[in-house]
């Protein structure tokens, strides 16, 4: 994002989007979690400009759980309105930006909750002016966040990345990178096939470094956005 000319502002102090009590059912601590990144996050929500979440299920929760479990709190709508993923704020903040032109096939999962609540058009644009073709499974990677690890659900999380996800990865020719944006998406796959999945961001990061005449300093100002 700093080499597309994007300020970052980070929070203060520890924040937490509270989906861990969510899925768990303890929506009172998770309230109390959510209220605690509101205090947190407020001063900046005042520079109005895009909160960045990389993890499509955080920033699920924030546009989503938060205002239903605190609508009540002013601060909640200015928060969930402010959510964006990696490739939204690049989309918006630097709409003009090149990125680096990596030029390989990917494989991998794009996560559920991109699916449901965030969408996935801005990730697909990226990578397809990265040079990164190839699609990448639907369907889930059967983790989802503790549930894998859950006594009785390791058989229906193995069967949830069965059905497309690992088909997918193993079927992928030498050389295809292994993307998902989601952590629980990267721990089922490295530990069920084996295979070390990184963030979009990360891939273009590495790209950034490996682009010739181009340093991550040579950069126009466009000033911040909250990550």
């Amino acid at each position: 994002m700093e080499a597309a000319g994007i300020g970052i502002v980070l929070p203060p102090g520890r924040v937490c989007c509270g989906l861990t009590y969510v899925s768990t059912g303890q929506l009172d601590l998770a309230r109390k979690v959510m209220r605690h990144t509101l205090d947190v996050v407020e001063p900046l929500l005042d520079l109005d400009v895009p909160v960045v979440v990389l993890e499509p299920s955080c920033a699920a929760t924030l546009r989503t759980d938060l205002p239903e479990l605190l609508g009540d709190d002013p601060r909640t709508a200015r928060l969930a309105g402010s959510v964006r993923t990696f490739a939204q704020a690049l989309e918006e903040c630097a709409p003009d930006w090149e990125p680096p032109v990596i030029g390989r096939p990917v494989v991998g999962q794009t996560h559920c909750h991109q699916h449901a609540v965030l969408g996935d058009a801005a990730e697909r644009r990226l990578r397809e002016r990265a040079g990164l073709h190839g699609a990448l499974s639907g369907g889930c990677c059967g983790l989802a966040g503790n549930f894998g690890f859950e006594k009785g659900h390791y058989e229906v999380s193995v069967a949830c990345a069965e059905e497309q996800l690992l088909p997918a990865v193993r079927a992928a020719a030498a050389g295809t990178e292994l993307l998902a944006d989601g952590f629980s998406c990267r721990t089922q796959l490295e530990q069920l096939a084996g295979r070390r999945a990184r963030h979009l961001a990360e891939l273009l990061a590495e790209g950034l470094d490996e682009r010739p005449g181009r340093g991550r300093d040579e950069r126009p100002d466009r000033g911040p956005v909250t990550k």
